[in-house]
């Protein structure tokens, strides 16, 4: 496992390979603020408990 998700921070390319998709998609749904993000020092971080509670919403019905 990455050293950077056992922290719970993640960078966009962790993110991507940890949702399994592509950082073309994360990048998307930064800019539509559409998944939990910070900004620290100019670079996107994720925290896992944030992505994990995001990703238990996507699934739920609307």
């Amino acid at each position: 496992m990455h050293p950077m998700i056992n922290s719970g921070l993640m960078t966009i390319e962790d993110l991507a390979d940890y949702l399994k998709v592509t950082r073309r998609t994360i990048y998307d749904w930064l800019k539509h603020n559409k998944i939990p993000a910070l900004k620290l020092v100019g670079q996107w971080r994720f925290k896992k408990d944030k992505i994990d509670a995001w990703l238990e919403n996507q699934s739920q019905p609307h």
